[in-house]
């Protein structure tokens, strides 16, 4: 099966803090492969801007060498990427002076969309924000995309969240989190909103509990005192897993619209029930494998920050009352895997032996490294001799089952051309955001308050001991990372 490439309209991406990190190994990776897929119409611009002195010709430099480093070579082709390079420029743009803004605003169109993308600290996106309607460069046909963190507590994201609406409107706000681009991510409300099969099953009746993992293999090296002030619980659980949970709880929203939907998965949030500490596992890795502690790469010899998180979280209300949803983020784990696994419960009788074989029904939804989905079903093991069950697996891998094989698209891409659509759908709303934080805010403060030290666990391993214990408490297993 081929996917259709619908070219959008023209359009300005004005990209702030196009020399950074973030800006070469996905914006222009991203915006590059599009170009190659042919979804950036002829008028079509790419504007770089930062602090650095650069002209276009240096600027074009750096926008190959992120190609040449973050796009696979099948893909880079040269004709096309000097094509692409000529949509590029730069303009050097001081976020707190003056300097560049005229030169900016006499550089884009009003007549196209103008996407002012902020890959930038979060500590400029209001001055920045100001100064794009001060000099008269955002318009109705603006939008802005803001990268996280949104804010680092309610406080700070209910800051943030006026700072932004005093020069731009909430429909033309785009909170972007990368995990709701996912090819998966998208296809776990197909498979629950577009297949009668899974919709009736939906629910505390037949579902016995979810699993959601987000695990890495990295540490926290480079980033070390970043991640010491935030810890696995901001960086991830408030944003990437709750939108995870939001998704795979919310009720069907009367049509797939940004709103609507988006409403489904604030009821979600303010139906969480309050966790208590005794659902809340903290963890931080140890010194072993080959690798330094999280001490050592954060640099803090004395750190509560936790790099490793499990929950079991509750949701009051009529389909999830009776389901715990469990949740587990860590760094330096056995293996790189985001999933979700809805554990089904098991038969009400059997008419088989005990110790058969059979086992509950699971659905997994894999988010990386391979995306797909696939149903755990119990079947006769072949051959003579009685009836001998095994689980095997309903295997859906996309990029064997949709592609040919060929990379599935990053999410960037097609988060990127929402934004030029005008499509908020895959895009967090300023209520959704300050109803995360007030549902995380209370347990942070709570361990802050107890000021315990996390449990250690070593690299390479599923997280510390206690996780576990999270669910064998309820007679319940993790599913195993190495799977």
């Amino acid at each position: 099966m081929v996917s259709r490439t619908i070219p959008v309209d023209d359009f300005d991406l004005i990209l702030f803090g196009a020399t950074g990190d973030l800006a070469k190994r996905k914006i222009i990776p991203s915006l590059y492969r599009r170009f190659l897929a042919g979804q950036m119409p002829e008028g079509a611009r790419v504007i770089g801007a930062a602090r650095s002195e650069l002209d276009d010709e240096a600027f074009r430099k750096e926008v190959r060498e992120a190609i040449a480093e973050f796009v696979s070579k099948p893909k880079r082709k040269p004709e096309v990427i000097d094509a692409f390079c000529e949509r590029c420029s730069y303009i050097a743009v001081d976020a707190m002076g003056d300097a560049g803004w005229k030169e900016l605003h006499d550089s884009v169109r009003d007549e196209v969309c103008k996407a002012f993308y902020f890959s930038v600290a979060p500590g400029i996106f209001g001055p920045l924000a100001k100064k794009l309607r001060e000099h008269g460069i955002a318009c109705e046909n603006s939008r802005l995309v803001v990268e996280k963190p949104f804010g680092t507590d309610l406080e700070t994201a209910r800051k943030l969240n006026a700072e932004l609406a005093a020069s731009f409107d909430e429909h033309q706000i785009y909170r972007i989190d990368h995990f709701l681009g996912k090819e998966t991510v998208q296809n776990l409300m197909a498979v629950r909103f577009a297949n009668v099969l899974f919709e009736p099953l939906w629910n505390e009746r037949y579902i016995d509990h979810v699993q959601i993992t987000v695990a890495e293999t990295v540490g926290v090296a480079g980033r070390g005192s970043y991640y010491d002030k935030s810890g696995a619980m901001r960086d991830m659980v408030q944003n990437h897993l709750m939108q995870l949970l939001c998704l795979t709880a919310m009720e069907p929203p009367n049509r797939y619209d940004a709103d609507m939907l988006r409403d489904e998965k604030l009821k979600v949030i303010r139906a969480l029930d309050p966790l208590p500490l005794s659902d809340v596992v903290r963890g931080q890795y140890k010194e072993g494998d080959g690798h330094p502690s999280y001490r050592e790469e954060a640099e803090n010899e004395d750190s509560l920050t936790e790099s490793f998180i499990a929950l079991k979280v509750g949701i009051s209300n009529w389909r999830w009352k009776h389901t715990p949803f469990y949740l587990r983020t860590g760094k330096r784990m056995s293996r790189r895997v985001s999933e979700i696994v809805i554990q089904f419960k098991e038969t009400p009788h059997s008419i088989f032996e005990r110790d058969n074989g059979s086992q509950a029904n699971a659905l997994t939804i894999r988010l990386q490294p391979d995306e797909g989905i696939d149903m755990s079903v119990t079947i006769k093991e072949p051959g003579p001799g009685g009836m001998r069950l095994i689980n095997v697996p309903l295997d859906m891998t996309f990029a064997d089952a949709l592609d040919g094989g060929d990379e599935i698209p990053d999410a960037y891409e097609r988060l990127i051309m929402d934004v030029i659509r005008g499509n908020q759908t895959l895009f967090m709303r300023g209520d959704e955001v300050e109803a995360a934080w007030a549902w995380t805010d209370p347990i942070i403060e709570a361990w802050t308050e107890k000021r315990d030290r996390p449990h250690g666990y070593a690299p390479g391993t599923s997280g510390p001991e206690e996780a576990l214990m999270l669910m064998h408490r309820d007679n319940r297993r993790w599913r195993d990372l190495d799977i």
